[in-house]
């Protein structure tokens, strides 16, 4: 029997700290699965389904990002949805906006450029209600050094060495429109230590692990375990440069996507 779909674009946030990333697992709770159970206790059925503009790991959060739902059947009355779904969400995960698509877009290959923010302080142990969002480096720093590092990372460059268990068919080549190391603005609260910095990253998109990579450099360059010339030569993957400091994944936040297209601006 023919059924009629519906198309909507959904904007949404999340706390990733207790959940194993977007993508729905066996066994393990993640925002996919949260996010299909509560829509099937709203709509009372579950002929639906969720396209994310892209996929998360376990812990890492999201202040902004993109998911398509394709519903089958019924249309959904967007004066009451927000509302009513946000009061079935679990507290760490809001939905902010919703809007009628005509129709189905292919909103993986729509995001345009993807914004990553990594959150980190050093020195003294931060208080534990940290955790969920900012990682604390034991050592010294050298944060003017740190912020060589990441402007070395701005424009072209092949990032094979940045790319986790990449095949030779793997795509590397890519631009980075933005990387700054600066003191945190964007994030406060009381128990946040007094001084604490962001490494900034805009790209059109990035390997699975690249952000965390290139936070893991960026911390061997600034407690002294690299120089800057290894840094350097790590960005050029023609010759290969073994990076073994994958920064943890609670101190990254995707923070914003801009997406393509006139059915989605």
């Amino acid at each position: 029997m023919f059924r009629t779909e519906h198309y909507y674009l959904l904007k949404i946030q999340y706390l990733g700290f207790r959940y194993h990333g977007w993508q729905k697992q066996p066994d393990l709770l993640t925002v996919e699965r949260m996010m299909q159970r509560t829509l099937k206790f709203v709509l009372d059925h579950s002929n639906f389904k969720f396209i994310a503009a892209g996929r998360t790991d376990a812990k890492v959060s999201v202040n902004e990002t993109y998911v398509e739902l394709v519903l089958r059947d019924g249309a959904l009355n967007l004066e009451s949805f927000v509302d009513v779904f946000n009061a079935n969400l679990p507290q760490d995960v809001r939905l902010l906006e919703i809007k009628k698509l005509p129709e189905q877009t292919n909103i993986i290959q729509a995001p345009k450029l993807k914004e990553y923010i990594y959150l980190f302080s050093f020195g003294t142990k931060n208080h534990p209600f940290c955790a969920p969002f900012m990682i604390n480096f034991r050592d010294e720093l050298d944060i003017e050094l740190m912020q060589k590092g990441a402007q070395l990372m701005e424009g072209e460059h092949d990032f094979r060495n940045y790319a986790y268990k990449a095949n030779p068919e793997t795509q590397t080549v890519m631009t980075i429109e933005k990387a700054v190391v600066e003191i945190n603005t964007l994030y406060s609260a009381s128990f946040f230590p007094e001084q604490s910095y962001v490494f900034r990253v805009v790209g059109e998109g990035f390997k699975r692990h690249q952000v965390r990579l290139m936070m893991g450099a960026l911390f061997d360059l600034g407690s002294g375990v690299l120089s800057l010339s290894d840094f350097e030569q790590s960005l050029d993957g023609t010759q290969e440069f073994k990076l073994t400091h994958i920064a943890q994944a609670s101190g990254l936040i995707l923070q914003r996507v801009e997406l393509q297209g006139t059915n989605l601006s």
